[in-house]
């Protein structure tokens, strides 16, 4: 199924976006042509100038009717969601929707204040409504069932394939690649930090400030580790975590905690610019996420991954306008360009790494190379987080019943280890490796 989608959205393109760092509280309206800031503009501009034709069947779509909705967590001050707000405006171009036909509602809480806003916006006539945070999920449920005729696409959650509403679906990426093409890069740093004597091989440990342990997290922070290791065998990661998506003050303290345990590297799954801030003012290099952070790191930022949701928000719109069914639980890929790495800052990335990147991603698209190749890591059972792994005496993976089908309906868990990898977003959009593996220590477990 996912591969079908994919070849029928491979025509669609979207620019690689920025970022910037942030807060929340009240929810507000702005027109599609002129995003919440003259950054997210200036990107959704770029970015239509450089989307190609998005679905074979866009070009006899009639727009005419439709009406988008959009709900977002934070607003543009916050990566992750300046990088939807970018998104929608260059699907919203690229379909030549004018600006009355879209509209964007920022600070959108993940309670109910999301149901509220997804009323509002079936109200109001819109056809097709998205919203973007993982906690928003059961509330997007609840105006589906509300407003059956009204379509309700959310992205990083795991309920519509077994929610049985053919109005509610997920959608994510396999974002797993682009963090760990990230890891690369990171790999490549320590390194030159080895070659240069800068530090040794033995003090070639990374810190990451992750934000919650849901599956999301840990299958970030893992593939991104993978990568690294790929590169420079003797890494070791660690992991603090602040217990929120946004939140500049615990992010900033996270980092720094790391950097005074000897990190010399960080990376974050966190939206502000608190880490890439306190890796600048240390002069440790940092790998940061949803887009460049290099306007507060012209020093130390070396890459960001990030998914371009551009591609997505083009094909649900599409079906909508021709009343064709979305799937209920879409993953876009490299292929499809919905995973992105942002450009490289040559002033702190190694040598070669725009070369290596571009060969390792070629073996991803091409099947060659797995992120979660099992024979690239091991696992020890008796972490309570790995109950439902099975290893050889080597403490290779060679099973693991994963949670892919969180329905009380449905019973039992899913094998997702086959032909030597972990099939991550294949058996569901929305990551479910959920894993501690060696050579990555938690600083702290509580959220």
């Amino acid at each position: 199924m996912k591969k079908a989608l994919a070849l029928a959205i491979a025509g669609m393109m979207a620019a690689s976006l920025a970022a910037c760092g942030s807060s929340a509280s009240s929810t507000a309206d702005t027109a599609a042509s002129a995003a919440a800031s003259t950054a997210a503009s200036t990107a959704a501009s770029s970015a239509a100038e450089s989307t190609a034709a998005p679905a074979a069947d866009a070009a006899g779509a009639d727009f005419s009717n439709i009406k988008v909705g959009f709900i977002f967590l934070h607003d543009e001050n916050s990566t992750y969601d300046l990088n939807f707000i970018n998104a929608a405006n260059a699907a919203a171009a690229a379909l030549g929707l004018s600006s009355d036909q879209v509209v964007l509602k920022t600070n959108v809480p993940e309670g109910q204040e999301c149901y509220d806003t997804a009323a509002e916006l079936a109200d109001s006539g819109c056809n097709i409504i998205f919203a973007d945070s993982f906690g928003h999920e059961d509330f997007m449920i609840q105006a589906a069932e509300e407003f059956p005729d009204v379509q309700f696409c959310h992205s990083t959650g795991t309920k519509a394939h077994t929610q049985g509403l053919d109005n509610y679906h997920n959608a994510f990426a396999s974002i797993y690649e682009g963090r760990y093409l990230a890891g690369v890069a990171a790999g490549m740093k320590l390194n030159e930090m080895i070659d240069s004597g800068e530090i040794t091989a033995e003090e070639a440990k990374i810190g990451y400030v992750g934000a919650y342990t849901y599956a999301e997290v840990i299958s970030g922070y893992t593939s991104f580790f993978l990568g690294a290791r790929s590169q420079c065998e003797s890494a070791t990661m660690e992991v603090t975590f602040t217990g929120s998506w946004y939140d500049e003050t615990a992010e900033k303290e996270a980092a720094n905690k790391l950097i005074d345990d000897n990190c010399v590297l960080i990376s974050q799954h966190a939206d502000s610019m608190g880490a890439p801030t306190a890796c600048e003012s240390a002069g440790v290099p940092n790998v940061s996420y949803n887009g460049s952070t290099q306007s507060v790191g012209p020093n130390t930022y070396i890459i960001s991954s990030s998914i371009d949701w551009a591609p997505y928000f083009q094909y649900a719109i599409t079906c909508a306008a021709n009343g064709e069914a979305i799937d209920a639980d879409w993953t876009g890929t490299l292929d499809t360009a919905s995973v992105l790495t942002q450009e490289i800052n040559t002033n702190a990335a190694a040598a070669g790494t725009a070369e290596k990147l571009e060969e390792v991603k070629a073996e991803l698209e091409a099947g060659t190379l797995h992120v979660f190749d099992t024979s690239a890591f091991t696992v020890t059972v008796t972490d309570s987080s790995n109950v439902n792994a099975t290893v050889d005496e080597n403490g290779v993976l060679t099973g693991y019943m994963a949670d892919v089908d969180t329905d009380p309906a449905y019973e039992g868990d899913t094998e997702a280890v086959a032909d030597g990898y972990f099939h991550e977003s294949e058996y569901r959009s929305a990551p479910y490796f959920d894993l501690q593996i060696d050579g990555i220590s938690l600083m702290d477990t509580a959220f």
